[in-house]
């Protein structure tokens, strides 16, 4: 349940900011005015193909057998982990520029009266983070690492999108102790954290398929000092990835996970730098 709700209250932040930048930007101008109704229109299709590729998710479930699913799951878990990292990788490279980048391409839009440009434009930003939310939930729900009935998956996610609309205001009133660098840092942790978490679950249904060799089994025994069935245990598991028996073919690809996170964090970090370095040049 902590992860859904972390999920939903993630990509919704992400989201309301997308929207909000657009929303002010429009509100500036009287121009801009005549294009609220698309803005919203994006955001009402955007919604529209988040929700169509929920049910083709759970149309082609529905159709699969047994193993069929075990491998569906497999490929969803994976799917996610990719996604996450994508996503962080994205943001890095583009978190520092991307209020410029919407405001000139609705200027553009604006400028030639192409409203539907406008609502295009919306409707990918907010079909992004409404797929990726699609697919992040339905690959950790599957994967068994977020447990919980659907009634009190619901509720987690209604109270991950009321807990982005709260820290959506305080993040847009500033302040010293919430900044939207310390956000997207924290969360950017807990993301890749999760991501690690749902790729040793793919893991675990491609050695339950047959598939994956363990190799060593297990590699050691860290039950007597952390057993997944705590607390504690059951957190990192669901969290981190974390198994108190682990064989050596998910050790294999967990630090290939980590060492693939940090080369591509730091190629980012050198993209951003090389284009902060660029347009302090041009406006020089």
């Amino acid at each position: 349940m902590e992860q859904v709700a972390f999920i939903v209250w993630r990509e919704s932040v992400e989201a309301l900011l997308v929207v909000g930048i657009l929303y002010t930007w429009l509100r500036a101008s009287p121009e801009g005015r005549k294009g609220m109704p698309w803005l919203w229109g994006g955001v009402a299709a955007g919604l529209g193909l988040a929700v169509l590729l929920a049910l083709v998710l759970l149309g082609i479930s529905s159709w699969l057998s047994d193993t069929g699913q075990e491998w569906f799951q497999a490929i969803m878990a994976f799917a996610a982990c990719a996604l996450v990292v994508q996503m962080v990788y994205w943001m890095r490279c583009h978190g520092r520029g991307l209020k410029r980048e919407l405001e000139q391409g609705a200027s553009q839009d604006v400028a030639s009266n192409n409203w539907w440009g406008l609502l295009v434009l919306v409707a990918i930003a907010v079909a992004r983070e409404g797929s990726e939310t699609v697919v992040f939930l339905y690959g950790t729900i599957m994967a068994g690492v977020a447990e919980g009935s659907g009634a009190m998956l619901a509720l987690a996610g209604a109270l991950g999108f009321v807990a982005a609309l709260i820290s959506f205001w305080l993040l847009q009133a500033g302040g010293r102790l919430i900044t939207w660098r310390r956000f997207f840092k924290l969360t950017e942790i807990l993301l890749l954290l999760l991501a690690s978490a749902l790729l040793i679950s793919g893991a675990d249904h491609l050695i339950s398929l047959g598939v994956l060799p363990t190799l060593v089994d297990p590699v050691w025994d860290s039950s007597w000092l952390l057993d997944t069935s705590g607390d504690l245990g059951k957190v990192l598991a669901d969290f981190a990835g974390y198994r108190a028996y682990p064989c050596l073919s998910q050790l294999i690809l967990w630090l290939a996970y980590w060492l693939t996170v940090y080369l591509l964090l730091r190629r980012a970090d050198a993209s951003s730098g090389t284009v902060r370095a660029a347009s302090a040049s041009a406006r020089a």
